[in-house]
Order: C-alpha cells, then sequence, then structure tokens
C-alpha cells in the first residue's frame, strides 16, 4: 500500500512540475505585459495595461489579428468537413490500401512544421498560389485535417453500427441515413474538431511565415515584432493569443463531452422507464 502510494505521489509531483514547466513562460509573459516598465525586470514598474493598448492601436497587428480570423475560420470550415469524410470512409468502408489511406490521412502533424512549410512553399510557387491568404489556407487545412478526423473517428467508434442498418431497412437511403442518423450523433464531436482546427490554424506560425508573403497572420507579426526589437507589447499580443487559443481548446472540449441531441432523446425514455 505505502509503495503504491509513493507512486501515485511521485507520478503526480512529476505531472506538476511538467506543467509548471511547460506554462511558467506563459505566466511570466502575461504577467510583464502588464508591467509599466518597458523593460522586464523584478520587481515590477508599476501595473499598466499600455501595452495592450499600443498592440490593439497598431494598424498591422490589427491587420494580422483580421487576417489570422479569416484564415482560421475558413480552414477550420474546410478541414471539418474533409475530416468528417475521412474519418466516416474508415468508419463506414473496407477497401485495399485502408491502412496506406489512415497513415497519409494522418501524416501531417508528424513532419516538422518548418520542413512541412518548405515543402508546400516549393508547391504553391509551382502552381502560382503562394504569397497569399488562400496560400496560408491551404496549408492550414493540409495540417488539421488530421486533428479533425481524429475527434470525429472516436465519436463515430461509439456509435452502434445497426443504426445506419435500421434506417436502411426502414426505407431510408444511405444520404437520408447519414444526414438524419450520422450527423447528429457525431454534431458534438464536428463541433468540437471544428473549434480545435480553428486552436490549430490561429497558434500555427511556421507554415504560415514560409507562404503567407504580405498577408501576415497574427502569429507571424509577434514573430516580426521579436526580430526587430524586444517590446513589451510582443507580451501583450501573445498573451492575448493564449486566450484565444485556450479558449478555443475549452470549447471544443466541451463540445466533446457533450452529448447528441439524439442520443440524448433516445436515453431519455429509458432512463425515465427505469426510475418507474
Amino acid at each position: 500500500m505505502m509503495s503504491g502510494r509513493l507512486v501515485t505521489l511521485a507520478l503526480r509531483t512529476y505531472l506538476a512540475l511538467a506543467l509548471l514547466l511547460v506554462f511558467a513562460p506563459i505566466i511570466t509573459s502575461f504577467i510583464y505585459s502588464f508591467d509599466a516598465d518597458k523593460y522586464a525586470a523584478f520587481p515590477w514598474g508599476g501595473f499598466s495595461t499600455r501595452w495592450y493598448g499600443e498592440a490593439l492601436a497598431d494598424p498591422d497587428v490589427a491587420k494580422g489579428f483580421h487576417n489570422t480570423i479569416i484564415v482560421a475560420v475558413t480552414s477550420a470550415l474546410i478541414a471539418t468537413a474533409i475530416g468528417f469524410a475521412t474519418a466516416y470512409t474508415d468508419y463506414r468502408y473496407r477497401f485495399f490500401g485502408k491502412n496506406a489511406y489512415l497513415a497519409l490521412a494522418l501524416l501531417p502533424p508528424t513532419i516538422p512544421a518548418i520542413i512541412l512549410g518548405l515543402a508546400m512553399l516549393v508547391f504553391l510557387s509551382r502552381v502560382g498560389l503562394s504569397g497569399a491568404l488562400h496560400s496560408i489556407i491551404i496549408c492550414h487545412v493540409v495540417y488539421s485535417i488530421p486533428f479533425a478526423m481524429a475527434l470525429i473517428r472516436l465519436r463515430l467508434g461509439q456509435m452502434d453500427r445497426d443504426l445506419e442498418a435500421a434506417a436502411w431497412n426502414l426505407g431510408a437511403s444511405e444520404w437520408h441515413a447519414l444526414r438524419e442518423v450520422v450527423l447528429p450523433f457525431t454534431l458534438p464531436a464536428i463541433l468540437a474538431a471544428l473549434f480545435l482546427a480553428m486552436a490549430v490554424s490561429f497558434d500555427e506560425y511556421a507554415i504560415a511565415w514560409f507562404v503567407s508573403g504580405f498577408s501576415e497572420t497574427l502569429p507571424v507579426r509577434i514573430l516580426m515584432l521579436l526580430q526587430r526589437e524586444v517590446s513589451p507589447k510582443v507580451n501583450a499580443i501573445g498573451s492575448l493569443v493564449f486566450i484565444v487559443s485556450m479558449t478555443l481548446v475549452l470549447v471544443a472540449q466541451v463540445m466533446l463531452v457533450m452529448r447528441a441531441p439524439s442520443q440524448a432523446a433516445a436515453n431519455g425514455p429509458r432512463q425515465g422507464a427505469g426510475r418507474g
């Protein structure tokens, strides 16, 4: 018993230290984004929101934020749609080369972002699509599809395979069964995939830096500011990006644990009958 408790305590301590190591720089940046002094030092020079005001008043930052929103929303919608189609194909069909199909579908996040960005730049330059906002959207769609596919496939794995067959036996076509049975069941995962893909796109900078040209996203703008000067304004912008990204991830988590409306309706009568 004692050894088990020691192992549990050691694992919890390790987890706490790992989380502290990951979040300490972010927390430090957030704290100093409210420092009145231009150069970070201890103790504080006083509380101030000056750097947030300067960041929000910067036209380049505003343009980068606008570009980031367009890229994140557009790429997330496309990636979620393709991710659903990919996940449903894996769930519904058996075919030759399925393992290779899944390996290729899940490959992009395993490739270092710099290498993927360079490859995307070469390809898009060859076809005349580099250096614009749509270039970033294309790349972020490719990068985000595996995340959307993984979440939706996880949800599909929880669905009874007999549900579609029952719908077919009752006269529904395959498309009607997909719309009335599969889509409602997977809706929480689809929404979670959408918000997660937006978070992935909102944070990504390496690929965007290669292919964006003059259409900078906000993470690329932060990188440009760091190359030019070390300003507390960077802490303010980074804190805003972190808050938006974490909000999207938390919303995705909430959506993922939600039950589909059809599932809740189906379980309701059973639970009521059991109580009676």
